[in-house]
């Protein structure tokens, strides 16, 4: 038994460690809209953490149309699958709605209190706002994502859609959502964040 459990490469009858579960907290961009489940970021980010040797599960918790209080209303009943790390990935429809960039801070920032608290890490995600809401209010909504990320001590991302965001190869037909490639865009350049912020894995010097 025990030449079987070496050749084995651990004590006979082990099991493989869980994987961690991430929690992508989002709306469209992240529930995959107008795409199959297998292109959406969750599947792709999955894919491409198990293909660069990570043992985990992404759990889509995105829902179209969602704005930051819809998420931080969503967040109890998410947290009972026991994430060890949520993406925070909100605000576009909170731009797009014109809401109040205050209104934004506060429900992202209960967001991250409230994983806080439940001891899960967060990765906050950033959004631009559409440019012809004026210079004002695209100054104090993307502000908002910087000055969370500094107090509540998470690291940040700073543009969900850096990369993708004004090119036709990587949206579908209204130019607004990622298609598959343009998930695969994303995710690529979320991947090294996502890696840092596992639970386990070094923390980069702010």
């Amino acid at each position: 038994m025990a030449l079987l459990a070496q050749l084995a490469g651990g004590p006979a009858g082990a099991a493989p460690p869980a994987p961690v579960r991430i929690l992508a907290l989002g709306d469209s961009l992240t529930a995959g809209y107008g795409l199959a489940e297998a292109d959406a970021f969750p599947a792709q980010l999955e894919a491409a953490l198990i293909r660069r040797g990570r043992a985990v599960r992404v759990l889509n918790g995105g829902v179209s149309g969602d704005t930051a209080a819809g998420g931080r209303a969503r967040l109890a009943w998410l947290l009972r699958d026991a994430p060890d790390l949520a993406i925070v990935a909100l605000g576009a429809n909170d731009a797009l709605r014109g809401l109040d960039p205050a209104q934004l801070e506060a429900n992202l920032g209960a967001i991250l209190a409230e994983l806080r608290a439940a001891g899960v890490g967060a990765l906050l995600v950033g959004m631009r706002a559409p440019r012809n809401l004026g210079a004002d209010y695209v100054g104090r909504f993307e502000a908002v994502f910087s000055r969370l990320a500094q107090v509540h001590g998470v690291p940040l991302v700073p543009f969900f859609l850096e990369g993708v965001a004004g090119r036709a190869e990587l949206t579908l037909a209204d130019g607004l959502h990622p298609n598959r490639a343009g998930v695969a865009e994303m995710v690529r350049r979320l991947l090294p964040a996502v890696e840092s912020a596992l639970p386990g894995s070094p923390r980069p010097t702010p």
